[in-house]
């Protein structure tokens, strides 16, 4: 089924992507031929569009191999560049199931302060009820008192109940009664928010790792899921920043956020060829229905600027 406001949505978010590789394409094809030094250019286009080396030398290889009998045009550029995108996000975009027996499904959410965690936990349980499953939220950021009332809120606006402890409470205890709860009352999923304080990389590590002992002790299989929330809009920086959480959390999967117009397309390029790491979904505002499960074809696309009605 197709939903067209959320495509068009996902065409602004990476809309600066795709404007840009227009602006960088114009004028390149005004030659009969297409030879090396109109390849070398478009090369180049791409990578200066933020579509990374190894994208724009697929998209130049299929450039130099397939004839173009009406000439190559800019929207056949795009069209090429959306297919070899979808190639290199296809592997990396895997759904969030829900499968955990016996139940709860449990989720730890890991990410820096201010990537959009607290909000992207309310869609991801939004998103569950949608499909039928029972949520319950656990405030393991017990730091900030920001954090718990935030979470709180949004667990009331979500129509979700939440466990919660004390600022500064220990965090460990909040996922041990989130997972007491949710197993007494045969909750689907819980939804663990966690500390996103970088600079003490060993204590934000120890936190976790005595999270994982205590979810260990309830579940063996527990945390089923460790997911990393991202804010595109940071670029480079969220790169490194899953680097950082993969050596401290153990990272199974990412969410990307904030991708509103002022992201670059090139961050899901990177984070799919250097890390491999599955795509859960993607979030395009602010709105509780933003956030959807990441699809490799619609990303290519939107990210490409491609309008063609197929690849």
């Amino acid at each position: 089924m197709s939903d067209t406001p959320w495509l068009e949505r996902l065409r602004g978010g990476f809309k600066k992507t795709s404007d840009r590789l227009g602006e960088n394409l114009t004028g390149l094809f005004t030659k009969a031929n297409l030879d090396d030094a109109t390849l070398d250019e478009i090369e180049e286009a791409l990578i200066a569009s933020d579509l990374g080396p190894s994208t724009a030398a697929k998209v130049r290889a299929r450039l130099s191999t397939e004839r173009f009998e009406k000439g190559l045009s800019e929207a056949a550029v795009r069209e090429i560049a959306a297919e070899e995108l979808a190639k290199i996000l296809a592997p990396v975009a895997v759904p969030l199931e829900i499968d955990a027996f016996p139940r709860p499904q449990v989720i730890l959410v890991v990410g820096v302060n201010g990537s959009g965690k607290t909000t992207t936990i309310a869609k991801l349980a939004h998103l569950f009820l949608e499909q039928d499953y029972s949520v319950l939220l656990a405030a393991g950021d017990t730091f900030r008192a920001a954090a718990i009332g935030q979470l709180k809120i949004w667990a009331d606006r979500v129509g979700v109940p939440i466990i919660a402890g004390p600022e500064g409470g220990d965090p460990s205890a909040v996922v041990f009664d989130g997972v007491k709860k949710a197993t007494a009352e045969g909750i689907d999923v819980l939804i663990v928010d966690t500390a996103g304080r970088l600079q003490n990389k060993k204590g934000l590590m120890d936190e976790l790792a005595k999270i994982r002992r205590v979810l260990g002790r309830l579940n063996p299989e527990a945390p089923h899921n460790v997911a990393l929330v991202l804010d595109a809009t940071t670029g480079q920086s969220a790169l490194s920043q899953i680097e950082v959480f993969k050596e401290v959390s153990g990272v199974t999967g990412l969410i990307m956020t904030k991708l509103d117009g002022t992201a670059r397309g090139g961050v899901l390029v990177a984070a799919a060829e250097q890390f491999g790491i599955p795509i859960h979904a993607i979030g395009v505002g602010e709105g509780i229905n933003d956030l959807r499960p990441f699809d490799a074809n619609e990303a290519a696309r939107a990210i490409a600027g491609a309008t063609g009605e197929s690849i």
